[in-house]
């Protein structure tokens, strides 16, 4: 026990000395004009961590002085760093180049690229804009995901547009993690007359760019955020975050670090990020950079305590937290500590005895707060939906640490814009999937708070179920059921070859996935809206019974709603057109996105694909087209066509025909679909089926042509095995 002693006394020794030797040089510039630049970033030699955060502090302007990242040469308007109780991210805001072109037709830019950098653009801070009439503009991501919107001219009068809602100007989010887009501008009406004018097209600070639309005048720069964390490497990170990464977890009571995001270019290569936790602020980066806040000083938190009485109670200090008490000051670990240090022996085993306990306290007081939160939010979506939360188990974070190997990239199943899927073993031997959402302020938690209201409803053998959940953490972890065989988008897209789907598989995971739509729609406690049906969010289990998942942007509504009103989300060649003009999600916009999902089962063609002709880029046109023009079994998959009998596909293909109307209220209803595809597997039917879907007329026109050229037009994708987008053309 005394050698012990002796030996974490020798390791304080060395982290006091450590921290005096890595304390930032005084001649380092610690401003550059009005913008502080603090430790990574810095000005000078020896004053930053690499090359990359540099700082060259422009004097040639005779106003202001103006710091530049040397790097990347963007001019700086503000760095951030986060600790613990602020809800703002680490970010770098630049002036970032805007795209324009002043002639009708098309043309696009290959825009700066991040990658392998330590900086990615920041999905949850920047928006997509496009401005101009008949503007259609796109961003290609590295890995193929695509987000634009159009915005079309209002004609007829002049309009005082305060938003950016569809006329003369149009915005979107973002593909997560990137770090690298292609810009693209295209003219929408080429047959109608010139328009003049300039279009653009360009990434912007969303708060700083609500504020200031309309412009009096384009600028050929915009604000945008830059998130930014350290290469989680040994010969690049600060000492801080060395002994992070060295031990799996940072253990320091002062600040901790994790795994912020994976670049979209470099899945192998994650960043790191580190913050002061609750009742610290100052520079995780720095080792003794985070320092003990005197909340007493600072406010008087015992005024309200419950058990300390109102006004007059006292406050005493101690580091990371404070002690209210109506009989003067209590013992201060802080100070004891101090006292230890130099008196030693008996001493030093009382203070690290209070070292453990003052760590234990502040550590139940953050997941208290947190606990707190969830609590709130929970309690307000409560008040509006039928829910069963209690059954929903809270895990221990050692525990899910443990089980994912402290959540080791050897065991990533997947990652998105809200955070990364690790695989895991709990300690009963039970195989899960654990969701480490990204680090989320309030706002962001009712996104989380959403699904685990949305699953607690939901008890179908075709839906992922959700497990429990852990809120120790200021990174939450979600818990779902383990589904081993992929998604439904790698078999029908030949990605797993060894085990082509047979055509009985096909109709029995269409069937599946049709039932439960069917439930969620019509027999949960209240109706769900998916609202993102897709084939990657269509999993298959060890037997190859469809799961769908990811209900993180669903929705619930009452009984007597028949629509949502929102934001336009959802992924490119999924999203129900009538949607996408009118801004109404209804329960047959869950229709033509699981009618895409049938094409995909009949064709084995992607929802979007650049292999395919300009106006048939979308697998619904292509799909549509196909169909009017009797060419169907000239686009159908080999599997399909050597196994399907004739009346069985052409029952399909024309229930997918219906699926995909553009008028909503001609499709089917998810009742009415699932009971047509249980009949095309009942053989003693068979013979009726091809009475039963006789081919029915399709407006072609239809398909290009907007039916409110006024209607909002915003789109995003979520989805990185998007190919290139078809736009809008006219008929």
């Amino acid at each position: 026990m005394v050698f012990q002693i002796i030996l974490l006394l020798c390791s304080i020794y060395a982290i006091f000395v450590q921290a005096a030797d890595l304390a930032i040089n005084s001649s380092c510039e610690e401003r550059c004009g009005t913008v502080s630049i603090p430790y990574p970033f810095g000005i000078g030699a020896g004053c930053y961590l690499d090359h990359w955060f540099e700082v060259v502090c422009n004097n040639n302007d005779s106003w202001a002085p103006k710091p530049v990242l040397k790097k990347l040469d963007l001019e700086v308007l503000n760095i951030s760093l986060k600790n613990y109780s602020q809800s703002s991210r680490r970010t770098v805001i630049v002036n970032y180049p805007t795209f324009s072109i002043c002639n009708n037709g098309s043309n696009s830019t290959e825009n700066m690229k991040l990658e392998n950098s330590p900086f990615i653009f920041s999905v949850y801070d920047n928006v997509f804009v496009a401005m101009g009439c008949d503007n259609f503009a796109t961003m290609t991501s590295s890995d193929g995901s695509v987000t634009g919107c159009a915005s079309f001219c209002d004609t007829g009068k002049v309009m005082n547009n305060t938003r950016c809602s569809g006329i003369n100007c149009c915005q979107t989010t973002i593909a997560s993690n990137l770090d690298a887009f292609n810009t693209t501008i295209k003219t929408i009406n080429s047959k109608e007359p010139s328009i003049e004018g300039c279009k653009y097209a360009f990434l912007v600070e969303e708060k700083w760019f609500q504020a200031a639309y309309p412009f009096s005048n384009m600028s050929t720069y915009a604000r945008v955020a830059l998130e930014w964390g350290i290469p989680n490497t040994s010969l690049t990170i600060p000492l801080p975050m060395a002994n992070w990464a060295n031990n799996g977890r940072n253990r320091n009571p002062e600040y901790d670090c994790y795994d912020s995001f994976i670049p979209a270019s470099n899945p192998n290569s994650s960043r790191v990020s580190c913050y002061c936790e609750s009742g610290f602020e100052g520079n995780a980066y720095l080792l003794g950079g985070c320092k003990d806040i005197d909340e007493c000083e600072r406010s008087n938190p015992c005024s309200d305590h419950n058990t300390a009485g109102t006004n007059g109670s006292h406050c005493e200090n101690t580091y990371g937290s404070y002690n209210c008490s109506t009989s003067g000051p209590t013992k201060s670990y802080g100070k004891a500590t101090m006292i230890g240090l130099i008196s030693g022996g008996l001493g030093l085993l009382v203070i690290l005895v209070g070292g453990w306990w003052s760590y234990k306290l502040i550590k139940k007081r953050r997941m208290i707060k947190q606990k707190n939160i969830f609590k709130r939010l929970l309690k307000q979506h409560l008040s509006s939906h039928e829910a069963n939360v209690e059954n929903t188990k809270l895990f221990n974070f050692k525990d899910l640490d443990k089980a994912t190997d402290h959540f080791n990239v050897n065991r990533i199943l997947g990652q998105g814009g809200q955070g990364t899927v690790y695989k895991g073993m709990l300690v009963d031997g039970r195989i899960v999937a654990v969701k480490k959402c990204r680090v989320i302020d309030e706002g962001e938690l009712k996104e989380f708070i959403n699904e685990v209201v949305i699953l607690s409803q939901i008890n179908h053998r075709n839906v992922v179920k959700l497990i429990g959940c852990c809120l120790e953490t200021e990174v939450t972890l979600l818990v779902y059921e383990y589904i081993p065989n992929g998604t439904l988008f790698q078999y029908v897209n030949g990605q797993i070859e060894e085990f082509p789907l047979t055509w009985n598989m096909r109709l029995r995971i269409a069937t599946e996935v049709a039932g439960a739509l069917f439930y969620l729609h019509s027999a949960a406690s209240s109706p769900i809206y998916h609202r993102d049906i897709k084939s990657t969010n269509i999993l298959l289990d060890e037997k190859y019974r469809a799961k769908v998942a990811d209900f993180g942007t669903s929705r619930s509504i009452t009984v007597d709603q028949t629509h949502l009103t929102t934001l336009v989300h959802g992924t490119f060649g999924y999203l129900d057109p009538e949607y996408f003009q009118s801004s109404q999600f209804t329960e047959k916009s869950d229709v033509y996105s699981f009618g895409v999902v049938l094409a995909e089962l009949l064709t084995g063609e992607k929802a979007i694909s650049s292999t395919r002709m300009q106006e048939s880029k979308s697998l619904a046109t292509y799909f549509i087209q196909s169909m009017e023009e009797n060419n169907l079994f000239d686009i159908l998959d080999s599997q399909v066509l050597k196994e399907g009998k004739k009346e069985e596909i052409i029952a399909v293909a024309n229930l997918a025909k219906m699926c995909l109307y553009l008028n909503g209220k001609k499709r089917p209803t998810m009742k009415e679909v699932a009971k047509e595809l249980e009949m095309v597997q009942m053989p003693q039917k068979a013979h009726n089926l091809q009475q039963n879907y006789e081919e029915l007329e399709y407006d072609r026109a239809e398909m290009y042509e907007p039916s409110d050229a006024e209607s909002k037009s915003t789109m995003s994708t979520s989805s990185g095995n998007v190919q290139p987008l078809l736009p809008y053309q006219s008929a």
